[in-house]
């Protein structure tokens, strides 16, 4: 009880000096991101670091835990192997999680036993910021990003305040940018999404093939001044790329094939109607010229004949006109017309 009572009384030391933009001598704050190596520095250090002792506090631990105990490193404590201590008694931590963050107390100890505690606590508060990473079919590391896939980039802060009451009283801020440092939220192309709740940020987009080796990065700010970023790099694998380019490729090929037959049939259909049009003007031009014969017929009575020999005879002509082709006429029928001349 007394170990959580502490924890949150250094919590609320902290946050009183974050709020009230003052801190003493022996308050330290810490912004780092993840992956990244750290140095808590220890300002009531003695000159002999064998007096030194390094205890951890985290709202993910019921108890306090005792990092470095009179200026060695205790082995049975989590990830002791990226503990050290400095030459000025900092304490060093390599590659940088986000169980990392909490409350560091430096403490010194004196005396014939080391068991009079020397000064005033030296107080360390980290935080620490980290971007995980989610694709469209499931958590996925780097080496599955690729063209076409829809991820999501969580930036979210570690620490032990109140990330709401930062919120609130010190405008935290937490900002996806480019690397132009323009704002993310002025492109429709990613949607972003924050929760004061958890303290994260989440950036949700497409990847595109120029995706390749852009630049992404998460910003954390206090009264609108940089206190730390971590960059998150789009990395294609040569496979990735390979695929989208014959992804690309095929649906090129695809669509230039599609463009030819539909060309093709427009010629060809241009081609069927010239020849019908061809035909057509054929059979019109023969049904045009088709000729209309008339047959005349002329004969002499055999009574004229035998008197063609007076002076006062007559000559009979007869002419028929017929056609081998019906004529419409008028009365839409064929007539027959004889014809006589007397002389």
């Amino acid at each position: 009880m007394a170990d959580k009572c502490d924890l949150c009384l250094l919590g609320l030391i902290i946050l009183s000096s974050l709020l009230t933009g003052t801190s003493g001598v022996d308050d330290e704050n810490v912004f780092i991101s993840s992956g990244e190596n750290v140095r808590l520095p220890c300002n009531n250090a003695l000159s002999d670091c064998t007096s030194t002792t390094w205890i951890y506090n985290s709202i993910r631990h019921s108890a306090a835990v005792e990092l470095i105990a009179l200026g060695i490193k205790k082995k049975d404590t989590e990830r002791h192997e990226s503990l050290s201590l400095g030459s000025d008694c900092s304490l060093n931590i390599k590659d940088v999680t986000e169980e990392d963050s909490g409350f560091y107390i430096c403490q010194q100890w004196t005396g014939p036993k080391r068991d009079q505690k020397q000064g005033s606590d030296a107080r360390v508060s980290l935080h620490v910021l980290h971007v995980s990473v989610s694709s469209s079919s499931s958590s996925s590391s780097q080496t599955e990003i690729s063209p076409g896939r829809s991820v999501t980039l969580s930036c979210q802060w570690y620490s032990g305040l109140s990330c709401r009451d930062l919120v609130r009283s010190e405008g935290l801020q937490l900002l996806w940018v480019n690397q132009a440092g323009v704002d993310l939220t002025t492109d429709s192309r990613y949607q972003i999404l924050f929760s004061s709740d958890h303290c994260i940020i989440n950036l949700t987009t497409t990847l595109l093939n120029e995706d390749d080796n852009r630049e992404w990065r998460c910003q954390l700010t206090l009264r609108n001044q940089l206190q730390t970023s971590v960059r998150y790099t789009v990395k294609y694998s040569a496979q990735d790329v390979h695929e989208s380019t014959v992804r690309v490729a095929v649906i090129s090929v695809a669509a230039v094939a599609v463009f030819l037959l539909a060309v093709l049939w427009l010629i060809c259909r241009k081609t069927a109607d010239n020849k019908r049009g061809t035909v057509d003007s054929a059979v019109k031009d023969e049904n045009e010229h088709k000729g209309t014969y008339e047959t005349i017929n002329t004969s002499i009575p055999p009574a004229a004949r035998a008197n063609e020999q007076t002076d006062d005879h007559v000559t009979y002509s007869e002419v028929t006109s017929s056609n081998k082709k019906p004529v419409k006429s008028v009365d839409d029928h064929n007539d027959t017309v004889t014809y006589a001349a007397i002389r």
